[in-house]
């Protein structure tokens, strides 16, 4: 009898790693449509916003608005991490599943907690929730980030893992470098027939798309476009570097080339800086992988290929060169300096009596800030006045993505810093000021430990081992985090490489993974 327990024991343990094995595939399965199909959706939608302003600022007004990138990303997101969840759920309670033990835990638990505390207490409790509508990145986007992040923690990936990765991302390179390109020559797909009436497809009947809008690439806008195709160039780049089959090497090479032609495209110093600070890695990387000579050799053919490329691209628009090397080298070769006319007159002459008022009494009439675009192009003027709002709400925030209805507008000293003291800020163009701001400084130290576990494992492990996984998602994510200090979160690029995290880890603490590799 004893024996008879024994086998149906051992059945009952095959059975449970052999069903642990599917819903793990089924996982990785969805996971992957976060990674690859996520980013590439563009959809109109119509939504009724309720603004907590009574204001004649046809921005800050409620009424029905459309979204055009956002939407549709946020709902396909939220709908897998539901299924991912229960998969996930279900192998744990009838499968006999385990869930990995490590710290990150705690504080993924505890930003979580930080999230819905936040929107509770926060006085715009309905965009804190749902985002705003042209961003779709408040407290539910968070929470789902966060979920997928520790579900991919906790699962296992085939062998093929990384190739699956690297090969669902090509069409989204793909796709955007071809809608990029059009852009940049004029010639804006969302002007054709066919592109349009796809893209309008859900929207209600009588709808329309508004004057002036403009298809750029699959994301928002373009320092979205700069900082997510950084990623791509710095993370392709490494693929090409670490692979040892030659024919996989040059496609991730011509990828990475795609990337960066994109990146410039896009007119943004955030994706230049990225690839600055993150091509020192990538250069450690070379050095310390097996073939040194083809990995450098790689290197210098992605430089020798982009240089054309940047050429071809500056000479078409001299920003090219102005909002990347121009970060560095002031003077611009591609520049065209027009011939000032004789009779042009110098309107920036001013005379006394145009700065005084006579009247019973003298008296100067106060001198305006001179316009300009500050540091950072605005951004440290931003994320000033989001410090000063923190001071009043330093525990709890304001809750994600209501920067918008609580940014001190009209200030007349916007002028020497945005320019126009009349522009809307609608977000603080940095997730890290984004995270202060929304969930107070307990939510954002939460956030911060969960970053530096997430770096410092896989850093340790990957210098080690010289693991080819651990190298290229964890500079892919650390990629993603240097352009955050410039940039805002997004459904498209957040679901994406929260989730490349969340294997990332899982590969560092899987030690059979690791060893396989």
């Amino acid at each position: 009898m004893s024996k008879f327990y024994e086998k149906v024991a051992y059945r009952d343990v095959e059975e449970d790693v052999k069903s642990q094995k599917s819903v793990d595939k089924w996982i990785f399965r969805l996971l992957l449509i976060v990674i690859g199909f996520v980013p590439l959706i563009v959809m109109a939608k119509v939504i009724e916003v309720q603004s907590p302003l009574v204001t004649n600022v046809d921005i800050l007004q409620s009424g029905e608005k459309g979204d055009l990138f956002t939407y549709y990303k946020s709902l396909i997101v939220i709908i897998i991490t539901i299924l991912a969840g229960l998969m996930l759920l279900a192998k744990i309670l009838f499968m006999n599943g385990e869930i990995r033990k490590t710290k990150i835990n705690y504080a993924i638990g505890a930003f979580a907690v930080a999230i819905v505390i936040s929107t509770i207490f926060s006085p715009n409790i309905s965009i804190a929730l749902h985002g705003l509508y042209n961003r779709s990145d408040g407290a539910i986007s968070w929470l789902c980030y966060l979920a997928l992040f520790f579900i991919a923690m906790n699962i296992d990936y085939p062998k093929k893992a990384l190739n699956c990765i690297l090969y669902s991302l090509y069409p989204f390179v793909i796709i955007n470098l071809f809608i990029v390109t059009m852009n940049f020559y004029d010639n804006d797909l969302l002007q054709k027939v066919a592109v349009k009436k796809l893209v309008m497809l859900f929207l209600p009947e009588g709808a329309e798309l508004s004057d002036g809008s403009v298809l750029v690439g699959t994301l928002n806008q373009w320092n979205y476009m700069s900082g997510m195709f950084a990623i791509m160039t710095v993370m392709f780049l490494t693929a090409t570097v670490l692979e040892k089959n030659i024919g996989r090497a040059i496609g991730h090479l011509v990828v990475a080339v795609m990337s960066i032609a994109v990146m410039l495209m896009s007119i943004s110093t955030s994706g230049f800086i990225t690839v600055c600070i993150m091509m020192i890695v990538v250069l450690f990387v070379a050095i310390k992988s097996e073939k040194k000579a083809q990995s450098f050799a790689m290197i210098a053919v992605f430089l020798v290929a982009s240089a054309p490329v940047f050429h071809v691209l500056a000479s078409k628009d001299a920003r090219v060169w102005t909002e990347s090397v121009g970060f560095v080298i002031k003077s611009n070769p591609y520049l065209k300096e027009e011939p000032v006319s004789a009779t042009s007159i110098n309107t920036d002459v001013k005379f006394d009596w145009m700065t005084k008022a006579y009247a019973t009494e003298k008296f100067e009439l106060p001198v305006l800030p001179e316009r300009a675009v500050g540091a950072g192009t605005g951004r440290v003027y931003i994320w000033g006045k989001g410090f000063e709002l923190v001071k009043d709400r330093p525990f709890f925030g304001y809750g994600l993505d209501t920067f918008m209805y609580n940014f001190p507008h009209y200030n007349i000293d916007a002028r020497a810093s945005i320019f126009d003291e009349n522009t809307i800020i609608d977000k603080p163009h940095s997730m890290y000021v984004g995270w202060l701001y929304g969930t107070g400084i307990i939510g954002f130290l939460c956030g911060i430990i969960i970053l530096i576990i997430s770096l410092c494992s896989p850093l340790k492990i990957a210098i080690k081992s010289n693991n080819s996984m651990i190298w290229i998602l964890g500079i892919a994510w650390g990629a993603y985090l240097v352009q955050a200090l410039f940039n805002d979160s997004l459904p498209g690029t957040s679901a994406t490489l929260w989730v490349m995290a969340g294997i990332l880890l899982a590969t560092t603490l899987n030690k059979n993974n690791i060893a396989q590799q």
